[in-house]
């Protein structure tokens, strides 16, 4: 009689779901095209409901495959967007640095956050277009890191044209959520076989 065929391993060792949240237009799929294909495009179209990438990195030798959730930012979308929260371990609140309204909004969907997603949930704060001109920002730094400092999160800025910070976001969450996931239950990070 023939041996069973083996199981194949896992190709990750942490299966970690990202989501990203912020007002319509701040770059959201622009950070999550050039983070998962290195690409950037300035055709603007806009996301509907949800879309999703995935793309597997190395964090101190495990492989970690980050499902990474592009949310519409419409108020037409919001009840949609909301059933995400759920399951996400890792949520990116994204403003874009030359609209200061999207900036404030970003109270509003810490709110969200704090109603939808687990209590656990690791939020990091992203300034994306930081590669406009001086003459356009209308948020400066100093007042991103004072709101990241508030709600005691991490801070970047980034921009997913010049690829300033892109990787480092993605990266510095998914170390961060790893490490919680590793603290929390050693064990959750492959799944078990009988």
């Amino acid at each position: 009689m023939a041996a069973p065929p083996a199981r194949a391993r896992a190709d990750y060792d942490y299966l970690i779901k990202l989501l990203l949240i912020g007002d319509s237009g701040v770059g959201k799929s622009c950070l999550l095209l050039r983070f998962s294909d290195g690409s950037f495009t300035t055709s603007f179209i806009t996301t509907i409901g949800i879309d999703f990438k995935i793309r597997t990195i190395e964090l101190d030798g495990k492989r970690i495959k980050l499902q990474i959730w592009d949310t519409a930012g419409q108020e037409r979308f919001r009840t949609i967007t909301t059933a995400y929260y759920r399951g996400a371990m890792g949520i990116l609140l994204v403003y874009d640095v030359t609209d200061e309204s999207s900036f404030n909004n970003i109270r509003n969907w810490i709110r969200n956050i704090e109603q939808h997603a687990s209590d656990n949930v690791n939020k990091i704060l992203v300034g994306n277009k930081a590669d406009m001109d001086e003459s356009k920002r209308a948020v400066p730094t100093a007042k991103g890191q004072a709101l990241a400092d508030e709600y005691g999160i991490k801070f970047f800025e980034t921009s997913a044209k010049t690829n300033l910070n892109v990787e480092e976001v993605f990266f510095s969450i998914g170390k961060d959520i790893k490490q919680r996931l590793s603290d929390t239950d050693p064990g959750l990070s492959l799944p078990r076989s009988r």
